[in-house]
This record gives structure tokens, sequence and C-alpha cells, in this order.
């Protein structure tokens, strides 16, 4: 049976959530991570994602001047960047100078793969469309990599005040 909540206290059920860090590049050549909770498959033929981004974020101007991302699915040994990545502003901080992590070219877009994520794919920005305080932003898939260490697992956030670590899957 379902009971009337506040927003604010039923929204909690979303835990646990994935996260995603997306990587633009600015007009001043740096390349600018951003951690995101919001994020899904809108298509498989041709494969699209669709990220959310705040409208006040300095992100959401890189990722529409850049016209293109990478969208990282980063592992659980990434949780100190993601929240770094999702807790400072690129707009006076170079992030990846301040909180390196292993990466990679790119083969499609002018971006930077996140070499300990599970997944990266490289996105040609093909959409927008603004909805109250976020602009959700939708990607085609140009180029897809995978962590050759399959058994690499996801982060996760679990809960409200940044909690994140690895999701573990039962095989049931």
């Amino acid at each position: 049976m379902q009971i009337q909540r506040d927003y604010k206290q039923a929204i909690l059920g979303k835990y646990p959530e994935g996260v995603v860090i997306v990587v633009a590049k600015t007009p001043e050549g740096r390349y600018n991570p951003i951690t995101l909770g919001w994020t899904m498959i809108t298509s498989h033929e041709p494969p699209m994602f669709a990220i959310s981004v705040g409208l006040t974020r300095y992100s959401r101007k890189v990722i529409e001047k850049a016209g293109e991302f990478v969208l990282s699915f980063p592992s659980g040994e990434m949780a100190e960047a993601a929240l770094f990545y999702g807790t400072n502003s690129g707009r006076e901080l170079d992030k990846m100078a301040e909180f390196p992590v292993a990466t990679q070219p790119t083969v499609s877009i002018d971006s930077l793969l996140l070499s300990d994520a599970v997944a990266n794919f490289e996105c040609k920005l093909v959409s927008q469309l603004e909805t109250g305080d976020h602009v959700i932003f939708v990607g085609e898939v140009l180029a897809s990599h995978q962590h050759e260490d399959e058994d690499t697992k996801r982060l996760y956030t679990w809960a409200q005040g940044y909690k994140m670590g690895e999701a573990e899957l039962s095989s049931d």
C-alpha cells in the first residue's frame, strides 16, 4: 500500500543510484569532468544516452559549446575522484590537474576516456531540452569502450550526503 509523502522524503527511495562522470573540453582547452546522478539510455538504434545537468553548472555551458562529451561509468575505485568532480566547479579550477586520474585518448571526439572506469562512451550532442532547473542533453554514441577487467565494479551513491561505494550484484 502506498501512502502520500512529501517529495523530498519519497525521493530517497531511489537509492542506490548509479553515478556517471561526464568529460567535455572547455573553450580554453581543459578537459572538465562533472559527476552526475541522472542518466539513461534513450535509444539502442542508434545508441544514445541522456544526461541531466543543472542550469547554473559551468559544465552545462562547456557541453553546449563542445557539442560532444564522454560518458563514463566510474568504478568503485574512483569514488574519491567522483566526489571531487561533483563537488567542485571547473569555472575557476582545472579539476583534472587538481585531482588527476588515469586517462587515455578518445577515438571519435576531442575528450578523454577515464581508464579505470567500467565503461566509457564517446557521444556527439544531438539534442537538448530545458526541464525546470536542469538541461537534458542527448548524445549519440560514436565509440564505446569497456574496462579490460570485466569484474570491475560500478560506483553507486547509497544515500544522501555523498555516500558512495561499489555495487555487489547477486548471481541469483
